[in-house]
């Protein structure tokens, strides 16, 4: 049953804020709050109010006592977003959404605020990019404008201020790269060949100018070198998206050989046993990663050995009870 008294207290609110009077009307909130904190409206609108008076800080702090007071009442996640919002706390604020939606997944007011503040953090990451891609061109780092550029491309294709520092860019960056392919031999051209059919998803044309490249490189007794280590490796790469987890596995092993703590190599070797049904030998892959230093690894590396472990044990434990 609600406290008589703190909802007496509540409508005295509620009439302040109709007439505009949210100072008043957020003393009467807290005052209901403070004799039955568990009703999280009171909190809802002192934040409200607060909002009204352009004063964040306090919204928010109104809006997280409402999910304390009742974590199941959403009208608190869209108070406490909003107020983020206006503090421009974008990453906390897509938090607050994805706890609201996870309380009500279909509630249309925490969609719509989380695809506009998506939209938001897009739009920053472009004017930054586009930022360091002038300061990158003013200091003559012409690859680096050039790698920066495109990365704004894929988050916002045809922006203008995007396609005006392009028509700069691109220009000196093909002549750039004229020069040095240029002085470049026939392995190291192979590799790259490879590198262009790689990200235009020709995997079985990359993979025959790796092998090119790496046979090339036997020949020339620099089997070991790091542009062998990077044809192995991307070959690898080739395998596993053509599902030749066999082809995947030697290659890895030969990176390995080289350098015995590749992280990329031992994931890649691990996805390839389990596709070949050779779970302890990836699952001894996985322990492996998760052995070293997790900043040598990183989070989303650490984030997939998690999970593959996870799955493996399972799978070798079945298969033990198995016989």
């Amino acid at each position: 049953m609600p406290h008589a008294q703190a909802e007496k207290l509540k409508g005295e609110g509620n009439q302040f804020f109709k007439s505009g009077e949210y100072k008043k009307a957020i003393e009467k909130y807290e005052a209901a709050s403070k004799i039955d904190a568990t009703v999280p409206a009171y909190y809802s609108n002192a934040a409200a109010c607060w909002e009204k008076l352009g004063e964040h800080e306090q919204m928010a702090e109104a809006a997280r006592n409402c999910i304390k007071a009742d974590r199941c009442f959403v009208k608190g996640y869209f108070r406490l977003a909003t107020a983020q919002k206006n503090l421009n706390q974008f990453g906390e604020c897509i938090k607050t959404l994805e706890s609201g939606l996870a309380v009500q997944s279909t509630n249309a007011d925490l969609k719509r605020m989380k695809k506009e503040i998506t939209e938001l953090q897009r739009g920053e990451q472009v004017a930054s990019h586009i930022v360091k891609a002038e300061e990158q061109m003013q200091n003559g780092d012409i690859p680096g404008a050039m790698k920066t550029l495109d990365l704004a491309s894929r988050l916002d294709a045809g922006n203008p201020d995007i396609e005006r520092m392009l028509s700069k860019v691109k220009p000196k960056f093909d002549a750039l790269e004229a020069k040095r392919k240029a002085g470049l031999s026939s392995t190291e051209l192979h590799k790259e060949q490879g590198d262009t059919a790689y990200k235009n998803a020709r995997f079985e044309e990359a993979v025959d100018h790796y092998s090119k490249c790496i046979d090339n490189l036997k020949k020339e007794g620099k089997a070991e070198s790091e542009l062998a280590l990077k044809a192995y490796s991307n070959r690898a790469a080739c395998y596993k998206q053509i599902s030749n987890f066999d082809g995947t596995i030697a290659d890895c092993t030969a990176v390995l050989e080289i350098d015995h703590e590749n992280v990329k190599a031992l994931i890649r070797r691990a996805q390839a046993f389990e596709g070949v049904e050779r779970y302890r030998f990836a699952l001894q892959d996985v322990k492996t990663v998760l052995a070293m230093p997790p900043n040598q690894v990183g989070k989303a590396n650490l984030d997939m050995c998690n999970m593959m472990q996870h799955r493996l044990q399972k799978t070798v434990a079945m298969l033990k009870k198995m016989g």
